[in-house]
């Protein structure tokens, strides 16, 4: 069957693509902005990629077009057709009809952690050699890729409480039907899509209502907003972790330790490359989801030690002159404040220079400005691209004092930091898009200085 899918180089159609193609499919492909790392890890498996949305691509003959949800209506060749009675399904709806069907899915869905946690749940599978297949929206080290295609009974998927397509406005993971489903957390975000913390809630639970009686519901204990979610009813075991009477996961990042435990009872301990309280339970859900695909707990834990996280996750991207610079998705004031601490579980006293990009759609509106200087407190310094923002980023972040500095210039912003940058320092690039190249900036203008 001949594939093409609309808006192809986001990762999580790109993983669609990946799939499509290894199971046997030809496959093509469009997007606005055709553009690496996407663009040369499709090509490179076959795929041939088109830029823009001309309706011309009917052309093309496709027998399905898989729609991603960033397409909305007006879209020329998605108008082209539906004007053409064509057919098409959204990504979730191909992936659930073509792949998940009669597999063991293992779903990881929440605020936070979703894409390590599910990196890190996959990881344990193939090390146990259970080979599995799996949808990650990142790229895990340990593979060198954001999707795979697997005959094996097991099927890993990063569960996207976003909205599925224009077509259909229900989250993506009602899609997807887990045996297994990790519950990481819940708070409100999307706000482009969601009015409240109440409406994902509600999605959260159709998700609930998908999972049957022999699976495993696995829900972070200390998560109100998840105990709200399952108290609206639940059809399946649940198994709860971050729980001080039940199982936990504790350690040191100036060490690398990772001990589990439940209730008072050591499981078992590990040194590994990851630092933070929120890693160290997305270790232990990742644990106990692999578990109940039948990995024993310590063989679990010995995969861990061998984890290599997910690139743009704490991810260093130089070092100059005894400066370090790292990239990290964080672009939630959650994420930001959890991807600090762990950084500064691992640096100790060195300064942490924090550069922020409010890139999302829920940070371009300005619902999580007024958290956003607790969020950063931990950092000695803080450097805020204010550029495309309905919002004063300067005015937001005064509760910061004279150690918060914004900027509308990308150049002078750079500037800037390398300005205030000693040896020794620390400097943790925060967004969910490319930044405009600051990490390369930063690193050049470091080794000039």
């Amino acid at each position: 069957m001949h594939i093409h899918i609309l808006g192809i180089c986001g990762t999580f159609m790109g993983g669609i693509a990946l799939i499509a193609r290894a199971a046997g499919h030809r496959v093509t492909g469009c997007d606005a902005n055709v553009y690496p790392p996407m663009s040369t890890q499709l090509l490179a498996e076959g795929i041939d990629l088109v830029e823009g949305y001309g309706a011309d691509q009917l052309a093309l003959n496709a027998d399905l077009w898989v729609v991603g949800n960033a397409i909305s209506r007006g879209n020329p060749l998605l108008e082209a057709i539906l004007d053409r009675g064509q057919s098409y399904v959204s990504g979730p709806q191909w992936l659930a009809e073509n792949i998940l069907q009669g597999k063991w899915v293992l779903a990881v869905a929440g605020t936070h952690g979703k894409t390590t946690t599910a990196a890190m749940l996959a990881w344990i599978l193939e090390d146990a050699g259970l080979r599995p297949g799996y949808l990650i929206g990142g790229v895990p080290q340990n593979f060198g890729k954001s999707a795979n295609f697997s005959e094996s009974s097991f099927f890993v998927v990063e569960a996207d409480e976003y909205d599925t397509a224009f077509c259909d406005k229900r989250s993506k993971f009602i899609h997807y039907h887990p045996r297994t489903a990790i519950l990481n957390n819940l708070e409100f975000d999307h706000a482009d899509i969601f009015a409240d913390l109440e409406a994902i809630e509600t999605q959260f639970h159709h998700f609930v209502r998908t999972i049957p009686g022999n699976g495993l519901v696995l829900a972070n204990a200390a998560e109100p907003a998840l105990d709200r979610v399952l108290q609206r009813g639940c059809w399946t075991p649940v198994e709860r972790f971050n729980d001080p009477l039940g199982w936990q996961a504790t350690g040191d990042d100036a060490t690398g330790r990772l001990l589990i435990q439940k209730g008072e009872e050591e499981i078992g301990a590990i040194s590994w490359q990851l630092a933070g309280n929120h890693n160290r339970n997305n270790a232990l859900a990742a644990l106990l989801a692999a578990r109940h695909a039948g990995v024993p707990l310590a063989r679990g834990l010995e995969a861990l030690e061998r984890f290599e996280n997910v690139k743009r996750r704490l991810e260093v991207r130089g070092i100059v002159k005894g400066v370090t610079v790292y990239d990290d998705f964080a672009h939630h004031p959650t994420a930001i404040s959890t991807t600090l601490e762990g950084l500064r579980g691992r640096v100790g006293t060195a300064r942490i220079l924090a550069v922020l990009e409010p890139r999302s759609n829920t940070m371009k509106l300005g619902t999580m400005k007024a958290a956003l200087p607790a969020s950063l407190a931990a950092a000695d310094q803080v450097f805020c691209y204010g550029a495309n923002l309905g919002w004063d980023a300067a005015a937001a972040l005064a509760p910061l004092g004279d150690k918060a500095e914004v900027s509308d210039d990308l150049a002078d912003l750079v500037t800037r930091i390398v300005v205030a940058t000693r040896s020794g320092d620390q400097i943790l690039v925060m967004s969910n898009g490319g930044f405009g190249g600051i990490h390369d900036k930063l690193l050049t203008a470091l080794a000039a200085k």
